[in-house]
């Protein structure tokens, strides 16, 4: 790689090319097993910014669709996570008081309070001033329905996430792909 090449590289990642606008684009596709996926991109050069996101979907075996193919399956909303080591009564009348949507114990015992994306901050912020601190809070965009997969084909959506998390312009990868705990272990 040129020494040119790199300092543009360092200069876009550190928001130094003013002259240029950088837009935010959203591309929607099916994964290996039918799986929808959203990448969430930031770029200045949308040609490369397509070509890359394409080149990885189909390197998977998969194909981009076109815009509100796959978006109508998900649904942004505030995800706050709590450990196991909350007191449950506590946060669930917390949480409650505070304009949350929904809370849902998981089976490892960590809770996940919904919020809508608009009531985000006040409830996070009302939960921390009640001294329920949060391992992970984000607006997400969450999938209204999963698409159960096997493992191999589960091997094959999580290589895909990666390759498209890895591209520069990506911020965010969404997938309605509920992943069996077994294909973590063959990654």
């Amino acid at each position: 790689m040129t020494r040119d090449t790199v300092e543009k590289a360092v200069k876009r990642g550190a928001g130094g090319d003013d002259g240029k606008p950088m837009d935010e684009l959203t591309y929607e596709g099916y994964g290996p097993g039918g799986c929808a996926i959203l990448v969430e991109c930031m770029t200045d050069n949308k040609n490369r910014t397509v070509a890359e996101v394409r080149h990885a979907f189909t390197k998977a075996g998969s194909e981009l669709a076109t815009s509100g193919s796959v978006a109508y399956l998900f649904e942004k909303k505030g995800q706050i996570i709590f450990s196991s080591e909350v007191d449950e009564d506590t946060l669930m009348e917390q949480a409650l008081e505070t304009g949350a949507e929904d809370i849902i114990n998981h089976e490892d015992g960590s809770f996940e309070v919904l919020t809508a994306a608009e009531d985000f901050m006040t409830v996070k912020e009302a939960l921390e001033a009640k001294g329920l601190k949060a391992e992970d809070a984000e607006v997400a965009m969450l999938p209204a329905t999963h698409a159960e997969l096997d493992v191999d084909t589960a091997v094959k959506v999580l290589r895909l996430i990666d390759r498209l998390e890895d591209l520069d312009d990506t911020q965010n990868v969404y997938s309605n792909a509920n992943i069996p705990a077994q294909a973590y272990e063959q990654l």
